[in-house]
């Protein structure tokens, strides 16, 4: 593999943080749906984990990544000059993230997003340059569809933990290998251009906050995330408690449409609490300032490498749940897939960080580099 030096210092710190600190999320979120049996141990502490898991990481883990994707997208559009060659960049780079996403479904998990981002590209690449107001009314348009969507998941979920038959990908894993590589491949094309809607508010609100360099750029607005933070956590918070709690099997469900309420609560402000969450590490990274010291290198390291260790992230699901490898998936209880998640995480960090001591960019960035920067 190529090597090339990373210049850290060059880079602003918050949003290579806040990628870093997502991919716990994310690892929250997709370890315990890999596991068969939810209920296996003392209650207690399972409602404990179904409450964590359901409050902090539940559609907010994705609502945080799509506001990167386009924050991201934000700052690759302010080093461009000419917009022809910048849509045809941006094409070719949404062509990538589809194949790369494919390849994460076929091969790895069945719980890709990266294809969603790249067809959600191709579809949208010249809403990049348009005026903020067009942005704002896109992300607002699309925000109730895009929270219905997600809506009908989580209620068929909460409806079905309360029967105790909680949905997780356990049942859909396949005996062989050879019958997983072609498991995904039928249903991929629905399951991946569906979800496109899910990603257009949190990205272009990310598209908007990077034409502000809001995130780069934390001390000239202090007050906005503060208040972000302090209003959309918040409100998150509030509004997620009480699915977190039907999960968790302390708030009874009675009914179809409590639970569709409560689903759709949890869902909507999930795009609130993603953004609040970018907008905290935003105020971490001012506090910070220029002191950097080797916890903040290394998680800003795997922040800047999110797409390699992401797809590391499914490397290892398979390595540890499949039934054609370790097989862990009827021997792990919830609680203890928490631990395997933050324990991948920490492998994440310490290996980020290796390679950004060694000089070496992620392998998954340099593929996409290379294939996009033609």
């Amino acid at each position: 593999m190529s090597t090339m030096s990373v210049n850290v210092s060059a880079r602003s710190l918050a949003p290579d943080l806040a990628r870093g600190f997502m991919l716990l999320l994310i690892a929250l979120a997709h370890a315990p749906a890999l596991v068969a049996d939810w209920d296996a141990g003392p209650a207690w502490l399972n409602g404990v984990f179904k409450f964590v898991k359901s409050l902090v990481a539940d559609n907010q883990a994705r609502a945080m990544f799509v506001f990167l994707f386009g924050y991201g997208l934000g700052q690759l559009a302010r080093r461009q000059t000419e917009w022809s060659s910048f849509k045809g960049l941006l094409r070719r780079r949404g062509l990538w993230l589809t194949v790369i996403g494919f390849a994460n479904t076929v091969i790895l998990v069945p719980i890709d997003i990266v294809a969603v981002y790249g067809l959600t590209l191709l579809a949208l690449a010249p809403i990049v340059r348009a005026r903020d107001s067009v942005l704002l009314w896109t992300a607002g348009a699309t925000l109730i569809p895009a929270t219905l969507l997600l809506t009908w998941q989580s209620a068929n979920a909460l409806i079905a933990a309360a029967a105790g038959t909680p949905v997780t990908l356990a049942a859909y894993m396949e005996p062989s290998l050879g019958l997983h590589l072609v498991a995904a491949i039928p249903t991929w094309p629905v399951e991946t251009a569906v979800p496109t809607i899910m990603v257009v508010p949190g990205m272009l609100a990310g598209l908007w906050a990077a034409r502000r360099r809001i995130l780069d750029e934390p001390e000239r607005h202090l007050t906005l995330l503060r208040r972000v933070a302090l209003i959309c956590l918040g409100v998150a918070a509030a509004a997620r408690i009480p699915a977190a709690l039907m999960l968790a099997g302390a708030w009874p469900v009675t009914s179809a449409p409590v639970a569709w309420l409560a689903a759709f609560a949890h869902d909507l402000t999930g795009y609130a609490g993603g953004i609040g969450l970018a907008a905290l590490v935003g105020l971490v990274a001012y506090r910070i300032g220029g002191d950097r010291g080797p916890v903040t290198l290394a998680l800003s390291a795997l922040g800047q490498r999110s797409l390699t260790f992401y797809l590391f992230q499914s490397v290892v699901w398979v390595a540890l749940f499949y039934p054609f490898t370790l097989d862990l998936s009827d021997d792990l209880s919830l609680p203890a897939t928490f631990g395997v998640a933050v324990a991948v995480w920490g492998a994440s960090i310490l290996l980020a960080d290796v390679m950004r001591r060694t000089g070496h960019r992620g392998p998954a960035e340099i593929l996409l580099r290379r294939l996009t920067n033609r």
